[in-house]
């Protein structure tokens, strides 16, 4: 788990597990690569603990989804990140694909499109944490 502030928010200070298995985990690494998230250092309590889901989540991988969600520590949040882990996306046919992970674990930010933009990424950031 990696510690991140926010560049326009630098008081705005996540603890972030990111399950990227699919293209929206680009999108994670484009809003690091943009600046928009910088690593902080892990030296204070942070504004929230997140868990961000980007990507297909299949019958195969909740368990593991599950398990991650349960070892991050509380005080948490948990983050769907993309049409994929929303809803399973184009996906959501297929005999194999959860149909969002809100059937594993408990949601509290649903960030959609096909990837969402970085910029959406932080937007959800920073509302989970405000209401942390």
């Amino acid at each position: 788990m990696s510690v991140y502030a926010v560049a326009d928010a630098p008081g705005i200070r996540v603890h972030v597990a990111d399950l990227g298995m699919a293209c929206c985990a680009v999108e994670f690494a484009a809003a690091l690569g943009r600046g928009l998230l910088v690593e902080a250092p892990d030296d204070g309590e942070p504004s929230a603990r997140v868990l961000v889901v980007s990507g297909t989540v299949t019958d195969v991988l909740a368990p593991s989804v599950l398990a991650a969600w349960e070892a991050l520590p509380a005080p948490k949040a948990a983050m769907s990140f993309g049409a994929c882990s929303n809803t399973g996306g184009p996906y959501w046919d297929s005999y194999s694909v959860t149909k969002g992970v809100d059937q594993v674990i408990p949601v509290h930010s649903y960030v959609p499109g096909c990837p969402p933009r970085p910029e959406a990424l932080i937007d959800a950031i920073v509302e989970l944490a405000a209401s942390a």
